[in-house]
């Protein structure tokens, strides 16, 4: 049988796979120190925090659940050289949750349990924050540079499985597909509470999709430093920021939704929703590597009443990013925010330090620019980025490879809708120039909201039923497509949704909560196999297919984009068809 047979017929066979209603109950009370797989026929109950320890991997199938008791405070951390694959797919979920989720219905509640944290070995900035003195950090890219995970504690002075941050930018920690984390996050102190999801010095060869985090107490997604990329996320009701970048994040994410609400009755940030997008450039504004990152095809959606959610991008510390063919809608404050709250300890605001650019100077500043400090800091060069200090890496190819157009800061090609709190700090006209369009009506198919709470003090309408699938003239078309690099799926539409295709559908806990709406969804095409190996697919008129290839099954890129005409199409017809690797189609 061919390549392309196994794979369709490994494809066939894990979608019968079903998760065991009878599943066996496996405590789990110690770190795993060699490869380990769990399986969907058994229910694993995280007692404590467990760590994946170096040189180990743990595979997680499709459909296995991971529970743990809220006395238990479960959580699982992969450390510096583990690996994690968790394998679910949009029929067999991988989820983590607690013992209070009945699987089908939402509550109010988070800190139930923990988290995933992974740690990788990427360059990060941390270079004046907690433990600084202990690990020798400094604000050049020495690649000696660590931090400690947010709410890991090590378990002596010389533990380094609670750390991470290394000179590896292609470190590779494993793949996540389908994953759903819910009612997690919890509080080890004031201010060091788990996120959903935490990626601290992880590697643009670590691979992660359809990644959900549902009701946690602080951050939805944090990331730490790193280069890794991330498709597909939704985030809702999470207590802090959904989606937070610090300490010199410089990777790419596309299709995201977010949705504001609330975990908890308690303050904003630890409980109800704050920013949807918060980024950190470096823990000082004039070190490298700072965040310099592109996010295409979010929906962010907030709380429209002022003393609800907070703002949709609030920056600080230097922070670049762009925002492109994005929807930002219902948001109570400022479409932008410049935060001037993260000083350097001599009292400098985070931009424009030591000689750095200037908030307003990234937003009209070509994503070519060198880092400031090239021409000044140990002999480095501004022409080349090149360093003669030895140890240490800044040429800025090679640390800064997200962006490759436009200004170091940008909203751009997105539509704005119901924005209550203005465009705010915005240096630029964001309508002018940057096909950037005011939604008339509302720029997706449904949104409901229950009536008014008040969690914490704060004005919430909690969203109780969504629709996301673009459904306006100015949502259903963009003026540009991400760039083919690889990694980006070329999308002509703005937000996280086509106007034809709902994503959410069967992985996610707003899909078996009935909070989301996936009638007339297209079918996913299913391949047939003739005996060349020929593959082909049935298409619907009009649904945008993604054509995707692989080496292992594993890692995913996207070579085509395919307009269905509801004609039967061939893969094998296309200009960069290889016979020696694997391809899949996805509806776009």
């Amino acid at each position: 049988m061919s390549r392309l047979g196994k794979m369709v017929l490994w494809v066939l066979m894990g979608l019968c796979v079903a998760g065991n209603a009878w599943a066996a109950t496996v405590n789990i009370n110690e770190d795993i120190d060699e490869s380990t797989t769990w399986t969907s026929d058994n229910e694993y109950q995280l007692n404590g925090s467990i760590s994946v320890l170096p040189g180990a991997t743990l595979t997680i199938e499709a459909g296995t659940v991971v529970k743990s008791l809220v006395a238990e405070q479960g959580s699982l951390a992969v450390t510096r050289g583990a690996k994690i694959y968790v394998n679910g797919n949009k029929d067999n979920p991988v989820i983590m949750t607690s013992e209070n989720d009945n699987m089908t219905g939402w509550h109010v509640g988070a800190s139930e349990w923990g988290s995933l944290a992974i740690m990788g070995d990427a360059f990060i900035s941390q270079s004046h924050y907690a433990n600084v003195q202990t690990f020798n950090n400094t604000d050049l890219p020495t690649g000696l540079n660590e931090a400690q995970m947010e709410g890991l504690t090590p378990a002596n002075s010389s533990d380094t499985t609670v750390r991470y941050g290394g000179d590896n930018d292609d470190d590779d920690s494993g793949a996540i597909h389908y994953l759903s984390l819910r009612y997690g996050g919890k509080v080890k102190d004031v201010a060091d509470e788990l996120n959903g999801m935490s990626l601290g010095g992880v590697g643009r060869a670590t691979d992660i999709d359809h990644v959900e985090v549902m009701n946690n107490v602080d951050d939805g997604i944090e990331i730490f430093g790193g280069t890794v990329n991330l498709k597909y996320v939704n985030i809702w009701n999470v207590g802090d920021d959904a989606f937070d970048v610090d300490q010199g994040w410089r990777g790419k994410a596309q299709f995201g939704l977010i949705v504001q609400g609330y975990s908890a009755d308690a303050s904003q940030g630890s409980g109800v929703s704050d920013n949807c997008f918060e980024t950190d450039g470096a823990e000082e504004s004039d070190a490298q590597p700072v965040t310099t990152a592109a996010i295409y095809h979010f929906t962010a959606i907030g709380q429209p009443d002022p003393n609800g959610g907070d703002r949709a991008t609030a920056w600080r510390d230097g922070a670049r990013v762009q925002y492109r063919n994005c929807i930002f809608m219902d948001i109570g404050e400022r479409l932008v925010n410049n935060d001037f709250s993260d000083g350097t300890p001599d009292g400098h605001a985070g931009y424009g330090h030591n000689g750095t650019l200037s908030f307003d100077a990234t937003w009209t500043t070509p994503y070519t620019h060198s880092h400031d400090l090239n021409s000044t800091v140990n002999g480095c060069d501004e022409i080349t980025g090149g360093c003669s200090q030895g140890g240490i890496k800044n040429l800025p190819t090679e640390l800064y490879q997200a962006q490759t157009s436009g200004n170091l800061s940008e909203i751009r090609d997105s539509v704005f809708y119901n924005l209550t709190g203005g465009l705010g700090h915005a240096p630029v006209d964001l309508m002018s120039g940057f096909d950037n369009v005011n939604a008339t009506g509302l720029p997706i198919r449904n949104l409901v909201r229950g009536p008014l709470v008040t969690p914490g003090g704060k004005n919430i309408y909690p969203v109780t039923m969504l629709d996301p699938r673009a459904n306006s003239p100015e949502a259903n078309t963009s003026v540009a497509t991400a760039p083919a690099d690889g990694f980006f799926t070329q999308a002509n539409f703005r937000g996280a949704f086509s106007p034809h295709y709902n994503w959410l559908e069967g992985w996610t806990a707003v899909d078996a909560y009935n909070m989301t709406d996936t009638t007339d969804n297209p079918p996913e095409p299913s391949a047939t196999i003739n005996m060349t190996a020929t593959t082909f697919f049935q298409t619907t008129a009009g649904i945008s297919y993604t054509v995707e290839e692989s080496d292992d099954m594993l890692t995913w890129t996207p070579v085509a984009t395919i307009v269905g005409d509801g004609t039967i199409k061939s893969v094998t017809d296309l200009d960069e068809f290889d016979n020696a690797k694997f391809y899949r189609v996805i509806v776009t």
